[in-house]
């Protein structure tokens, strides 16, 4: 980890929680190919079925519909994965540093206004698809800062940054 001069002013090292930007993608490619899917199949379905009323309009609006759903869901995950591409959070002893896409931005807990969590609704694979558990740090900037769990440990993450800006219980570090 390379630390810059403003990330020691934040005391010593605490650990790391780094966004899986892959899998994001990963994702993406896999809506985008369940939308292609869908839609070359149905588009021509669709075409043929024109002054019908047997079962294939509804089968063709279907696959129509999971076309639409993957393109869309795809094109966010895409866009999501690109616009977090090396996302991290470094915790320090006074405070945290966020990076992402080359750029660090030094947070000291005086500078969080609010944490709040949300997770664990019980949904089947909701954390494998990054929508289950969700972590915001707002700023007394107003700017937010959202967490999903394409973040390793993100519970642990807004317990941290929880108990430092709200109980006043600071990190510990273990390194330099």
């Amino acid at each position: 980890m390379r630390r810059t001069e403003a990330a020691r002013q934040l005391g010593r090292f605490v650990r790391e929680h780094r966004t899986d930007g892959a899998r994001r993608l990963r994702q993406a490619g896999i809506w985008l190919i369940a939308g292609a899917a869908g839609t070359a199949v149905g588009l021509p379905m669709a075409i043929a079925s024109v002054g019908t009323t047997d079962g294939a309009p509804e089968l063709a609006g279907l696959l129509l519909g999971i076309g639409l759903m993957g393109w869309g869901l795809g094109i966010w995950r895409l866009v999501q994965a690109l616009r977090t591409r090396e996302q991290c959070f470094d915790i320090h002893e006074r405070g945290f540093t966020h990076r992402v896409a080359g750029t660090a931005t030094v947070i000291s807990w005086g500078d969080v206004a609010q944490v709040s969590t949300t997770g664990g609704d019980g949904r089947p694979l909701a954390d494998a698809r990054g929508m289950g558990s969700t972590c915001e740090i707002q700023l007394h900037s107003g700017r937010r800062i959202r967490v999903d769990a394409f973040t390793e440990d993100i519970r642990e993450l807004a317990a941290v940054v929880h108990r430092a800006v709200h109980l006043g219980q600071f990190p510990q570090g273990r390194g330099r």
